[in-house]
């Protein structure tokens, strides 16, 4: 079985964490291939290096490295450059990097610099951490830098900023006028991007940011073709639970977008390709949608089993669509 995924960073990677897990514990899937499609909107330089959020943290996650009390970076972590760099005065400060982390960050720069592409460069590091072992391909959304900016009207005006400042330093205080994905105009899919959809027997979006993660790997040209013309049936994981997201700020994005905050509106985001959303069991009872199969179910990824269980659903549903 094939296995296609859109995928942003900490939801995504510990929802796809708990499909390996189910998949291994499945005599009947174990031997399933999972591709991911990894959003690379959240890239930043800083200190003269190409840092990919949301790559990190899936390689990190499905690697057994990263952090489980942030979700995020590395386990076992310090801090001993970032300082010195506070030392020199080098800005920004407000995205701490760890040391360890730093390692990853090099040498993706050292091969950009050298010209090797971003799926290579991912490819590469998939492979320090094991993920071919465990029949998973991670794949950037484009070799093309794309860089998600947020429009903000504060005292000093209306001014344009990098996501991640607006996330990371601002904790998304700062109200978001709209998103722009700088590069969109010029990206171009990955390759084995839209080939991992059409050829999937399954595809999943995990319950990851649907305006800043998921949104702008379907801004790719060719992504939202590519699912609205795929054989296999598309479930959906709501990232809400009773209209409020677990963790992040994705109710802020959605508010930018002029989206209500409620499961039936992130599913209208995706209406013209889903065909079945997994929701909370609170949301499922007043929640119909015209085209997509809704089931209900706890959706709070608690541990690892918890995990292990909502994707099994999400897969469950995808295989009772399917008719297998």
């Amino acid at each position: 079985m094939r296995i296609t995924a859109l995928a942003g960073g900490v939801g995504g990677a510990r929802f796809l964490r708990g499909l390996r897990t189910h998949l291994d514990r499945s005599p009947d899937l174990a031997d399933a291939e999972l591709t991911i499609i990894g959003n690379t909107g959240d890239d930043i330089s800083l200190f003269g290096l190409r840092v990919c959020p949301d790559l990190d943290t899936l390689l990190y996650t499905l690697g057994g490295g990263i952090h489980e009390g942030q979700g995020w970076g590395r386990a076992d972590e310090s801090h001993r450059v970032q300082g010195e760099l506070a030392a020199y005065g080098a800005v920004p400060q407000w995205f701490a990097l760890g040391d360890l982390d730093f390692g990853t960050h090099i040498v993706r720069s050292q091969w950009l610099g050298q010209g090797v592409s971003l799926t290579e460069v991912t490819a590469r590091l998939a492979a320090r951490w094991g993920l071919p072992d465990q029949r998973i391909t991670l794949l950037p959304m484009s070799d093309s830098p794309v860089e998600t900016h947020v429009v903000v009207e504060d005292e000093d005006g209306q001014r344009a900023i990098h996501f991640q400042e607006w996330w990371v330093r601002h904790q998304a205080s700062i109200p978001a006028q709209r998103f722009q994905a700088v590069g969109m105009d010029r990206a171009t899919a990955a390759p084995g991007v839209l080939d991992a959809i059409r050829t999937a027997d399954v595809v999943l979006l995990p319950p990851s940011n649907p305006v800043v993660s998921i949104g702008i790997i379907l801004g790719v040209p060719g992504v939202r073709d590519a699912l609205r013309g795929s054989a296999a049936p598309v479930v959906g994981v709501s990232p809400l639970i009773g209209g409020m997201p677990v963790r992040g700020h994705a109710d802020a994005c959605l508010r930018a977008i002029g989206v209500e905050s409620t499961t039936a509106a992130v599913a209208g985001l995706y209406e013209d390709f889903l065909d079945g959303w997994l929701v909370s069991t609170e949301d499922e009872a007043s929640l119909r949608l015209a085209r997509a199969a809704v089931r209900g179910r706890p959706l709070l990824m608690s541990d690892a089993d918890a995990a292990a269980e909502i994707a099994g659903a999400a897969l469950e549903l995808a295989l009772e669509l399917k008719g297998a």
